[in-house]
């Protein structure tokens, strides 16, 4: 039987419907975490955005009780950033995920004569595990060790390779300051298990009930790893294949939902670094290519709202004294009918973000053309 080709519209569907971004569903906030495998955490608030959007009854205190519950945790982890993560998914992903986001510290141990690994290892395990230390504290130990050592790259690579969490303060909502890293073989209580093929394919099948259908680059850009072609293969006796208008092979889970093309899809305010706009090597099915390189160019700001589904601009909420203002910088002008329902949604999102205020405005604006 040849393998149906899935236009972009039909993948962005599927790729909604997983992520609770056609209707908000009524799961646990936990159940919501599980179901995305983890939610970026680079800013603190980002997750607490990203559950509102998605959920129906999502309130701040849901995630910061998980967070100081210990039921997730926030770690480096997909592509080596920032995450929140269900503890028992972190047990899960990081063995997998460890020795290639800790490529850069292989790198100057192999470029270092003097480099002693298990030495190393020893010393920065004790060191953490005497109290939490911050990132400042970590590169000053990594230059005393070793001089050359004590940039942001390696101790990115020293956190994922000692297994390192930042326990609360860090991550919960409003938290601006230092957050501190600890052992997490000591915080969890049990030592870390080692990777398997099994759990390998657990993470490929979990990618696609996330963000499927998908291609084996797609997951690879997703998790940072690579090589994942063969445990496709392995595993492609129970998966459904199909291809998209470039021809490339796409995989998917034979129950998983692929909703019509014409399926209406409401406006979203998605928070910083969402993974959405990251679990893809291509991205068409959320942002055109166009609009990607506007989107990224320059701009540390992440957050983005979907209009029918796709990314259409950036939004950002300023507050002066008791008034909150979501600035909406869309690529294009918005039809009236989208500025209303905009409007509507960043009012409602915006009353969630800061109860304090009294008045809340919308206000609408037009992004820099590309040079």
């Amino acid at each position: 039987m040849a393998e149906r080709i899935l236009t972009l519209r039909e993948l962005n569907r599927a790729t909604l419907a997983r992520q609770f971004l056609l209707e908000r569903a009524h799961v646990r906030p936990l159940d919501a975490i599980k179901q995305l495998v983890a939610m970026q955490g680079q800013v603190s608030n980002a997750p607490y955005i990203g559950l509102w959007a998605r959920l129906s009854a999502f309130q701040r205190a849901d995630l910061t009780s998980l967070l100081t519950g210990r039921q997730v945790v926030r770690a480096s982890s997909l592509r080596g950033t920032l995450h929140i993560i269900a503890a028992d998914d972190y047990l899960l992903l990081h063995p997998l995920l460890q020795p290639a986001l800790s490529r850069r510290l292989h790198l100057f141990a192999e470029r270092t004569v003097t480099f002693d690994m298990d030495h190393f290892v020893t010393q920065m395990r004790d060191y953490v595990q005497e109290q939490p230390r911050t990132g400042i504290e970590l590169r000053a130990r990594l230059e005393e060790l070793y001089p050359g050592m004590g940039q942001q790259q390696i101790v990115d690579s020293v956190r994922m390779y000692l297994a390192l969490l930042q326990p609360i303060p860090a991550g919960v909502w409003g938290f601006t300051g230092r957050p501190t890293h600890t052992d997490a073989a000591t915080w969890f209580g049990q030592p870390l298990t080692s990777a398997t093929e099994g759990n390998l394919r657990q993470l490929v099948l979990r990618y696609l009930a996330a963000f499927g259908p998908a291609s084996v680059q797609d997951a690879q850009e997703w998790s940072g790893l690579t090589r994942l072609k063969d445990v496709f293969d392995e595993a492609r006796p129970d998966l459904r294949i199909f291809r998209d208008d470039l021809g490339r092979e796409l995989f998917d889970l034979p129950g998983a939902p692929r909703p019509d093309a014409n399926t209406p899809a409401p406006v979203r305010f998605l928070p910083d670094f969402d993974n959405l706009l990251f679990a893809h090597a291509d991205r068409r099915r959320v942002i055109s290519d166009a609009d990607r390189v506007r989107f990224f160019a320059g701009n540390s700001r992440c957050t983005a709202f979907l209009v029918d589904g796709v990314v259409r601009g950036r939004w950002k909420v300023e507050r002066r004294a008791t008034s909150a203002m979501l600035v909406v910088e869309s690529f294009e002008p918005l039809s009236p009918a989208v500025e209303d329902e905009l409007r509507a949604e960043g009012e409602r999102l915006l009353r969630w973000m800061t109860e304090d205020a009294v008045v809340y405005v919308v206000q609408f604006t037009r992004m820099a053309p590309s040079l």
